[in-house]
């Protein structure tokens, strides 16, 4: 099956987020062009990755959009080789199986046989997902310069069932200051550590808060908007009184949810820290009974929300936008990724029976 091909070769491209995806860029692009797309090229600012919006068919048609970076496999126990597809009975290992190469395979696959009824597609391939959607916002501008469409489809991995909706993203880092001295006369210095905690401590207040009284959309495994401490560090030295620290922390929110309301609740009363934003990604909320989506729904196989971010918030406010794509993300990101031969397929043929 021409679909196993191209994954194969696409695995074969170690496109691990810290790295460039050059490579796979150029291959993609010159297999987007002989199967007739009008292909626009989008570099990374950096100039070591870049990304694709392709299109045959012009204006009025489905967007495909993927990203083709991978999570790294260090430290993880694998026991095949990542970048070598490997198949073993109805199952396909490798990165990137999953999240989400497999899903870009189908798209190629649909690009070499559009069907001769087919209407206008395009496909948008990006860099950096993982890393917090870091390259999508670069893209928008070519994505734009398409023309209006009619539906976009993010196919990260959901089993091929219609995700309607999903959390946004703020990461932020608290800098907290404080004075040094000798920890004989601690309370005489301020404590960067102590202003810390004091931030953790109002970030659970607010999680609390946010669970008892804020809004609530049962879609979600934990429905209300979730705050969230991945890392806290300061101090050089047990006598030193330390004079920073740093907070990492970020919201994950329900589109009903402003995160700078949720940041201001926070930060009211603390003094002593600066805040700085990291990157931030949007949620997506579309309406399951809208019109355009009605194709979709039909051919997919139920209706969800989920958990992880994706980029469909970067193409919600242009059109009617849902993540539907092969694989279980439960296999995403783990030692031994994989995916289901039947999945690739079904999607090559929703894909078909979509354009």
């Amino acid at each position: 099956m021409r679909v196993l091909e191209l994954l194969d070769r696409l695995i074969a491209f170690p496109t691990v987020s810290k790295d460039s995806n050059l490579a796979l860029i150029d291959w993609a692009q010159t297999h987007l062009v002989a199967c007739g797309f009008d292909v626009t090229r989008v570099p990374s600012p950096c100039g070591h990755k870049a990304g694709l919006v392709a299109n045959r068919g012009g204006s009025g048609g489905t967007i495909l959009s993927a990203h083709v970076d991978v999570v790294p496999t260090q430290g993880q126990p694998w026991t095949r080789d990542p970048f070598a597809m490997t198949r073993e009975g109805t199952r396909l290992y490798g990165r990137g199986t999953t999240d989400m190469k497999g899903f870009v395979a189908c798209a190629l696959t649909l690009a070499e046989d559009m069907p001769a009824d087919a209407g206008p597609v395009s496909i948008v391939l990006s860099w950096d997902e993982e890393l917090g959607c870091i390259g999508i916002p670069h893209m928008m501008d070519a994505v734009r310069a398409l023309g209006p469409q009619k539906l976009c489809v993010v196919g990260e991995p959901t089993s091929l069932r219609m995700a309607t909706g999903h959390k946004g993203k703020i990461a932020w880092r608290g800098v907290c200051s404080g004075q040094a001295g000798h920890s004989a006369m601690a309370p005489m210095f301020r404590n960067a550590l102590h202003g810390a905690c004091d931030l953790v401590s109002a970030l659970r207040r607010e999680q609390a808060a946010l669970i008892a009284d804020g809004a609530q959309d049962n879609g979600y495994d934990v429905p209300c908007s979730t705050l969230h401490v991945g890392v806290l560090r300061g101090g050089t030295a047990l006598n030193i009184v330390p004079d920073s620290a740093e907070v990492l922390f970020e919201a994950r929110h329900l589109a009903v949810d402003d995160p700078a309301d949720l940041l201001a609740r926070v930060m009211d009363g603390l003094t002593g820290i600066e805040v700085s934003r990291t990157f931030a990604y949007p949620g997506l909320d579309a309406d399951p009974d809208a019109p355009a989506l009605s194709r979709i729904r039909a051919l997919s196989r139920g209706l969800i929300k989920v958990s992880y971010g994706t980029e469909a918030g970067f193409f919600a406010p242009m059109l009617p936008t849902v993540v539907c794509g092969p694989g279980d993300m439960a296999q995403g990101h783990q030692p031994d990724e994989f995916i289901d031969i039947e999945q690739l397929t079904r999607c090559v043929d929703m894909l078909r029976a979509l354009v």
